[in-house]
């Protein structure tokens, strides 16, 4: 769809896209939020070490903490997702 609508080859815009995923993940392994122009923020969250309880048996149970991708899209578009 790049292709057709910017009249570029397809391997170039793979060129293109590979590139930028390249910077994008080296940006978020290394700490840093990545702003993607009129759709939102990426950025690496770390989440903390919790306890859980099995709801049938009530074995509980600690959940290591993680890193997760998280995605705040900008205001107009939660707005826009609201009238779907």
């Amino acid at each position: 769809m790049i292709a057709n609508a910017t009249g570029l080859s397809k391997k170039k815009v793979e060129q293109l896209i590979a590139t930028n995923n390249a910077i994008l993940r080296e940006n978020l392994m290394s700490g840093k939020a990545v702003q993607l122009q009129g759709l939102g923020t990426l950025e690496v969250k770390a989440k903390r070490e919790r306890e859980i309880v099995h709801p049938r048996t009530g074995e509980r149970a600690v959940v290591p903490s993680k890193n997760q991708l998280v995605f705040r899209p900008v205001a107009h578009i939660k707005d826009e997702l609201k009238k779907i």
